[in-house]
């Protein structure tokens, strides 16, 4: 591993450890922002009693608690997560300040003291006093960390914790926050969204709630302005595929929050890095202009969330709104320039995360190789296939779901599920999906387990490749491409869909892909108004479709079965039977 790529994957990892002690609990964050807006003097329901002894409280005790107990329990599970609650109990009675930082502090730290005690003593422990050792280790331990937090970590926290809020403040004052986007945006399509979000802005941003009612720092990650600015030049301006998925993307980020979607569409074309960081730079000038901020951070990052955990009233709405949507529009222009100054002829999204995917893997000194250890994906093998992201959360979720449709439609009973890789435990049998950002993680975690990685959650003809493989059918990484001949079954560069009468989508014994593939191209010939039907086949049964004028779409795993049985029909073969951006230059060439 090159020295760029350890330092990239510590940087990941102390982000992940920062915001995966703050995510699990983002639930308790929301539950006080909301009972804050309500119930403080200047929320919806003023109510003293429920502030002085409801948000006050929750806000000191609890939140730094869980916490402190989140930390601890990454790190050693219950024990350790009982001891981080103790130890953090310390930091927060010996400060007047709320201990965010002296829970992620002191929670991990004596969870991890516990660990090795633990990993030393409990070999050796008689039977019969098992319980006696591990009662008392831990209560003593904890109780030692408890005191040390109270008499030491909580005052130096307290003061780092008053320093660090002098700096924000007078970096607010002199109107520099929107030079933190420089960082953000480019931090947050590297993957470290949620660190950022979760892991600095979350605690900062609740001291500020704390002492003012809201914070602007819950809306510099959060904002989606300036992914949807470039998501709307894509569909405007923007070619082939990535023009078309652009839609669906814009509806996934901005209403379900889902940022990593928009990522692939800057990593296409780096010169998108400049439209996000614009977007954010104005985003950012126009929330801290306009005295914009939320009671609670907003996760995910969707326009509902955000709207959500808006002060009361109509003029704070009205201003995080603005703050949003400037950010949308200078992202979208800076877009637009370098889309409309862009003369490339291949803009497919697929091509670049395929070419990315390649540059990567040449950089290390190997091949691409889109599918690894693919002999070890079969049915046999695998028993779970899990989704491993960052957080857990967003995009793996949508990418199991994608996963496991398709699994589902194939007829395989094989659980797909998702998880933070944080949480990820080594075990045979086990197909761990991730991205390439994350691989290297992944793999440290988990070596037992099976690899595949992708450029992007949402959109991977890799997906097809696994579900093959578990099917046992070949794919287009196992089998070259079979010979063609000039009389039939060959593949044309010019096929003219005028003179096609049927087109057929053919599989073996796994039809998810081809009944997507279906309903892929039928969609295409309705915006069209192409009225030739499409069906799909097994192999066996393409003898009924054996005629030059019946159009045979298949992979190039498929592409010899097929053949074997309709020599004569006209085939397309794609590498992807849903994602692939063949079927809009087959409509283009139409000249009827």
């Amino acid at each position: 591993m090159s020295n760029g790529n350890s330092l990239k994957v510590r940087i990941q990892k102390l982000g992940t450890a920062l915001s995966n002690m703050v995510m699990p609990n983002i639930g308790a964050f929301i539950a006080w922002g909301v009972a804050a807006s309500l119930f403080i003097a200047t929320g919806y329901l003023p109510n003293k009693d429920l502030d002085a002894n409801v948000v006050g409280p929750m806000l000191k005790y609890v939140l730094p608690l869980l916490i402190g107990y989140t930390g601890g329990y990454n790190v050693h599970k219950q024990r350790g997560g009982v001891i981080g609650a103790i130890a953090s109990f310390g930091a927060i009675a010996g400060s007047t300040v709320t201990m965010f930082i002296g829970a992620m502090i002191m929670g991990p730290l004596s969870a991890w003291v516990l660990k090795k005690f633990d990993e030393k003593v409990q070999p050796k422990i008689k039977t019969g006093f098992e319980m006696l050792v591990n009662n008392f280790s831990l209560g003593l331990i904890g109780f030692a960390f408890m005191v040390l937090s109270f008499f030491i970590i909580g005052p130096i926290v307290a003061q780092l914790t008053e320093w660090v809020g002098i700096g924000v403040e007078a970096i607010v004052k002199v109107h520099l926050l929107p030079i933190a986007n420089l960082i953000i945006e480019p931090a947050k399509i590297l993957f470290l969204n949620n660190a950022l979000n979760h892991g600095i802005f979350t605690p900062l941003g609740t001291e500020q709630v704390a002492k003012v009612g809201k914070s602007v720092l819950f809306l510099l990650e959060a904002n989606p302005g300036p992914g949807l600015g470039v998501l709307i030049a894509y569909a405007v301006f923007g070619k082939g595929s990535a023009k078309s998925s652009s839609w669906g993307a814009m509806i996934i980020h901005f209403f379900g929050g889902i940022h990593e979607i928009y990522f692939p569409y800057v990593m296409m074309k780096p010169a998108m890095f400049l439209a996000v960081i614009a977007g954010g730079l104005a985003g950012t000038f126009t929330f801290q202009t306009l005295g914009a901020g939320l009671t609670a951070p907003a996760s995910p990052g969707s326009i509902i969330a955000i709207m959500g955990m808006a002060p009361k009233g109509w003029g704070p709405h009205l201003v995080v709104l603005a703050g949003i949507f400037a950010a949308a529009i200078v992202s979208f222009l800076v877009a637009s320039v370098i889309l409309k100054s862009d003369k490339s002829d291949d803009d497919s999204l697929e091509a670049a995360q395929a070419a990315t995917q390649a540059a990567k893997a040449e950089s290390k000194g190997a091949a691409a190789q889109p599918m690894a250890n693919s002999g070890d994906i079969t049915a046999d093998n695998i028993q779970q296939i899990i989704f491993a992201c960052d957080a857990g959360m967003g995009s793996s979720a949508m990418g199991a779901s994608i996963l496991r449709d398709k699994v589902k439609k194939s007829g395989l009973d094989i659980p797909v599920t998702n998880m933070a890789i944080s949480n990820l435990t080594d075990k045979d049998h086990t197909l761990i999906v991730t991205q390439e950002e994350l691989a290297d993680r992944a793999a440290e975690r988990t070596p037992s387990s099976v690899h595949v990685t992708v450029d992007n959650f949402l959109a991977t003809p890799k997906y097809d490749d696994i579900v093959g493989l578990l099917a046992g059918e070949a794919t287009a990484n196992q089998t070259a491409a079979a010979p063609q001949t000039e009389a039939e079954g060959h593949v044309t560069d010019d096929l003219d869909l005028n003179y096609i009468d049927e087109v057929v989508f053919a599989h073996g014994k796994a039809e998810g892909s081809a009944t997507m593939g279906q309903a892929t191209l039928e969609l295409i010939f309705k915006n069209h108004g192409i009225g030739i039907p499409v069906s799909k086949a097994s192999n066996e049964n393409l003898g009924n479709f054996n005629a030059k004028n019946i159009l045979v779409v298949t992979t190039i795993a498929n592409q010899s079965a097929a053949q074997t049985h309709a020599p004569h029909a006209q085939y397309l073969v794609v590498d992807s039977l849903v994602t692939t951006p063949e079927y809009d230059k087959m409509v283009a060439r139409m000249h009827k």
